[in-house]
């Protein structure tokens, strides 16, 4: 029995608010990344994560019991959305820097429209095409006007090899983001959204548990500050909870090339975190492509024509 889906404005809503808070924790990533190894940090939230869920691990009654083939998609999900995805952006993010991280993942909207298009044989309509577009663009002129400051981050903290190597990691982090996306939207045909947040996550710790045991068994733990235990339990529960909930959520309603326009709000986000906590500003060029960054949600949002609305992707029961 399938969960039913929130209304439409609901879920726009969900998927927003999913994305602001991952912008907020990419940007509050690094100075966590600058006190714990990038292994240690991500068993950390994992494992924080988990305790928060155990309440979510129970099955309702009406929900199926997990196929192979649902087993292999929460494990691929969390392998790629979860796990890698966090190393790949820890890792790209302290290569590089923040105006780099946002030029490359301006190519998350694409990546999304692009998954559900091949797998999950969603029909795009030309105005999400042009909102993704919108998004691309939107992003990528917002980084490039910040890119100066970047660029003396970068020469600062790395070698032109490692800036390289951070470029592709921060490229796999948004093409880990699409699949995260699109198989998602296959998980909520059946399981509940509280459900795979917590499944997809216990999967996350059992991945990071290795690396993340040998690290904390070299660590000093007695040199963190209070302060920063805070900023990791908040890291923590956004990024394994209340943004994949809230994701999960909006995707029982909307296909998965239009949820995937919110994940502009991801750098959007950063943006913001960037200019209300680090006492950062914006320029007029910035402003300007923000602007377009947020038309694109506003195209893909707004409602079709009588009659041109495309059908939501659904699944059959052999596909479950």
């Amino acid at each position: 029995m399938a969960v039913p889906p929130p209304c439409r404005p609901l879920a726009y809503l969900c998927l927003a608010l999913s994305m602001s808070l991952v912008g907020s924790y990419v940007a509050l990533s690094k100075p966590l990344a600058a006190v714990f190894p990038v292994f240690l940090l991500t068993w950390l939230r994992f494992g924080m994560g988990s305790l928060a869920m155990l309440h979510w691990l129970r099955r309702p009654a009406a929900e199926p019991r997990l196929t192979r083939q649902t087993r292999g998609l929460l494990f691929l999900q969390a392998l790629l959305g979860n796990f890698l995805f966090t190393v790949c952006m820890i890792y790209g993010v302290s290569l590089t820097s923040a105006s780099t991280a946002g030029v490359v993942m301006a190519s998350i909207p694409a990546c999304v429209a692009l998954m559900s298009w091949l797998f999950l044989r969603e029909q795009v309509a030309p105005r999400t095409w042009l909102a993704v577009a919108c998004a691309v663009a939107g992003i990528a002129l917002f980084a490039l006007s910040a890119s100066p400051a970047g660029a003396t981050a970068t020469s600062a903290a790395s070698t032109p090899h490692a800036a390289w190597l951070g470029w592709a990691l921060l490229l796999a982090a948004s093409a880990c983001e699409g699949a995260y996306s699109v198989i998602g939207k296959k998980l909520t045909g059946s399981l509940a959204p509280r459900r795979i947040t917590a499944l997809i996550n216990l999967w996350g710790l059992a991945l990071a548990t290795p690396a993340g045991l040998w690290w904390a068994l070299r660590f000093d733990f007695s040199g963190v500050t209070g302060g920063m235990w805070l900023l990791l339990l908040f890291y923590a529960l956004a990024a394994c909870m209340w943004s994949v909930w809230l994701w999960m959520t909006g995707l029982q309603a909307v296909p998965a090339a239009q949820a995937g326009v919110f994940t502009v709000l991801l750098p959007v986000g950063a943006a913001l975190v960037g200019v209300l906590v680090l006492g950062e500003r914006f320029t007029a060029v910035q402003l300007l492509a923000f602007g377009i960054a947020l038309a694109s949600v506003v195209l893909a949002t707004l409602p079709a024509r009588s009659g041109s609305r495309p059908a939501p992707t659904t699944l059959k029961a052999d596909d479950r």
